[in-house]
């Protein structure tokens, strides 16, 4: 498996692009990897603390990746305090864990998987954080089966 392995003071975006705690990684070092800017990464801090993350556009035809800042209090670091950090493909390629009551519903119904299976990556992840956020077990399941329909299916402006 691929990795990338760099030392590299934390930044600060400006508040009005969010603010977010990052790192840089270039876009010579992204376009090593298979998946090229799509690939999902398990980034580790200081050999301490490990999540799993994306890409985002710097802006300049580099990337970031946003560091939050509970984990780096977890680990005693801020603005300013340089890391080592090692990025290795994710072998998930979704890049985040399934919430159980979604991987049953998709066992269970044929047409729902389906569904889901058409959807790009960066849905299907949106599907996931939407229903890991759900506690009710009955939701998660109701909240589903709309979601995934809604985002293969999209409303017009005009249905509304």
């Amino acid at each position: 498996m691929k990795s990338f392995i760099d030392e590299q003071t934390i930044g600060q975006l400006e508040k009005r692009k969010g603010g977010y705690f990052y790192i840089t990684v270039s876009a010579d070092t992204v376009n090593t990897f298979e998946h090229k800017r799509n690939t999902r990464f398990l980034c580790t801090i200081d050999k301490k603390l490990t999540f799993q993350c994306g890409l985002n556009h710097l802006g300049d035809g580099n990337f970031f990746i946003i560091l939050g800042g509970k984990s780096l209090k977890s680990i005693n670091k801020d603005l300013g305090d340089t890391i080592y950090f090692e990025l290795t493909e994710d072998p998930d390629p979704l890049g985040v864990p399934m919430p159980e009551v979604l991987e049953a519903l998709l066992e269970q119904d044929e047409a729902l998987k389906a569904t889901f299976d058409k959807l790009s990556m960066g849905k299907k992840r949106h599907v996931i954080h939407t229903i890991s956020r759900i506690k009710d077990i009955d939701k998660q399941v109701n909240n589903s089966i709309k979601i995934i329909n809604e985002h293969l299916h999209p409303r017009r402006k005009r249905d509304l």
